[in-house]
């Protein structure tokens, strides 16, 4: 394997350790403040190095990682976990998880729109539902 490179940007190793998808991603993500080191906004072209630690906001999701090795090529997922530790709050994971787990109402294929009656009843489901899960 090759050696560990001195230097390497900010964007190219959220790239290389699957953070974004594509670079350019996670080049929009510095410039729009998305990734912050120390609570300052960090540029594309800042240089990693080990020990720090990112915040970065991807949707709604939050991350904070510690950098304990450069990657400058991206790798399979398993290789790339070995040069971050995850030390995201359990709060916020949780958090994010269970945006996926809000109930989904679905209608039959062909019914058309709601009704005005379909319509109250659909949101007094949702009401019920966001009274009983206030955290949610």
């Amino acid at each position: 394997m090759a050696e560990a490179p001195e230097k390497l940007r900010i964007d190219k190793y959220l790239w290389a350790i699957r953070i974004f998808k594509t670079r350019s991603l996670a080049t929009e993500a510095c410039k729009a403040g998305r990734v912050k080191l120390k609570g300052q906004n960090v540029k594309p072209s800042y240089v990693v190095k080990v020990g720090e630690t990112f915040s970065i906001q991807k949707g709604i999701e939050r991350k904070v990682i510690l950098v304990t090795g450069l990657l400058e090529r991206r790798a399979d997922a398993p290789t790339a976990q070995q040069h971050y530790e995850d030390h995201t709050p359990e709060e916020e994971t949780y958090a994010y998880k269970s945006a996926f787990h809000a109930p989904v109402l679905k209608r039959d294929r062909g019914t058309g729109r709601p009704t005005k009656k379909d319509r109250r009843e659909i949101d007094d489901l949702q009401d019920d539902w966001k009274e009983n899960n206030p955290s949610e």
